[in-house]
């Protein structure tokens, strides 16, 4: 484990690599439009997600917590800047296009339902025998359909190469035996008419955003454990020996300094030894690899993005820590509960009460139990905040308003 070590010398942006995805030889868009004057490709994609109505709901969905249960607490917001601030650091050092890491950065959880993961598996399980429920298929519904204020198409129209990273910024999609029939409905109807080559891994600033990703939930997850009082940061050290590391170095600098601080100063460094084991590990290969363009990267047969084997076994000790005191304590069991019973309830009412549903969303179904009615209710359900998940329950299920 590599410890991150104060700048000798002032920062120099890295010059772009050979294989880092080119604005200027970007494979457009499904629909034609002329290029901005003043952005590339991808910054202007950027603008579009953070315009989007998808995009500002995501203030109130749950990361861990129910949005409401405090003013400090991640949500998916300020989960994916975090994320796309982490992006944008790694792919500039790496010489990638940090545009486009940053976008795919804040639009990673863009398809997420309220109530975190476990707003996902109930509805999930609510869309059993109607196609499922996949929140990273949800999110190309969103960015493909969903939103719809242009004029001219529905969705936000964003370049093939986004959609690529936010498709499959975990890997390949048809691989070890899977075929396009087994994906989610939504991307086997979207790449019916704009082909996403779901067999190749993406370029590497999607990679970049996945590995983004952990190093945000992992670490920021900490925090919202230690601020919620999960646990201590004494069961945290004596459990996760990465932390005790960096926080016996923390200490030894900071002398007497109030244990809020030392936590938030481990953290900090935290993220750093993280983003210096992405960095190191991801050279070596790509210095092994070899590619010389985007297109190298995309037949490499295997990630070129990634942490060290020492980096994952830390990592694979910390989420077992943060399982048994964090993810599954009985304070977030009885929120998970809740929410539980909330989404279903609402499902099965929309879904045999269609006229329910506000007007809008009425259009398009077929009916009671119908399988484009379900898409429906799941689409509604999907794109509300915990808040309004609570307020609407209550307005239909409580006699007593």
């Amino acid at each position: 484990m590599r410890a991150s070590k104060p700048a000798s010398a002032p920062y120099e942006r890295p010059a772009k690599a050979p294989y880092a995805t080119d604005f200027t030889h970007s494979r457009g868009r499904l629909y034609p439009e002329p290029e901005s004057r003043t952005r590339t490709p991808f910054e202007r994609d950027h603008d579009r997600i953070v315009h989007s109505s998808a995009f500002r709901r995501l203030r109130g969905k749950t990361q861990v917590f129910v949005a409401h249960e405090g003013d400090h607490y991640r949500t998916r917001l300020t989960h994916s800047l975090e994320v796309a601030q982490i992006a944008r650091s790694v792919a500039r050092v790496m010489g990638l296009d940090d545009d486009l890491a940053e976008t795919l950065g804040i639009a990673h959880d863009l398809g997420h339902p309220p109530f975190g993961h476990t707003g996902e598996d109930v509805l999930d399980a609510c869309m059993e025998g109607f196609h499922g429920f996949d929140h990273n298929a949800q999110t190309l519904r969103v960015l493909t359909k969903l939103e719809r204020k242009y004029p001219a198409f529905d969705g936000l129209n964003l370049t093939w190469e986004t959609l690529e990273g936010v498709v499959k910024h975990n890997g390949p999609l048809i691989r070890y035996g899977a075929t396009l029939k087994d994906l989610p409905i939504a991307i086997q109807e979207y790449v019916a008419t704009h082909d996403l080559e779901l067999d190749s891994w993406p370029g590497l600033e999607a990679q970049v955003a996945a590995h983004a990703d952990d190093i945000a939930y992992n670490n920021h997850d900490i925090d919202d454990g230690l601020r919620a009082g999960l646990f201590s940061l004494t069961e945290l050290r004596e459990e996760v020996p990465m932390v005790e590391r960096v926080l016996l170095l923390v200490e030894k600098d900071h002398a007497g300094v109030d244990e809020f601080r030392i936590a938030a100063e481990t953290i900090r460094r935290l993220i750093g030894v993280w983003i210096n084991d992405l960095v190191w590990e991801s050279g070596n290969r790509i210095a092994g690899a070899k590619p010389q363009s985007v297109e190298d990267v995309r037949a490499a047969g295997k990630p070129l993005v990634g942490f060290s084997d020492e980096m994952n076994e830390h990592q694979a000790v910390l989420r077992r820590f943060l399982m048994a005191r964090m993810y599954r304590h009985w304070k977030v069991n009885r929120s998970r509960s809740h929410a539980k019973r909330i989404l279903a309830q609402l499902f099965e009412l929309f879904v045999s009460e269609p006229e329910l549903l506000p007007p809008a969303w009425q259009q398009g179904g077929d009916g009671p139990r119908g399988q484009r009615t379900a898409r429906r209710v799941c689409d509604y359900i999907a794109g509300m905040t915990d808040d309004f998940a609570i307020d609407e329950h209550r307005r239909l299920f409580n006699l007593e308003r």
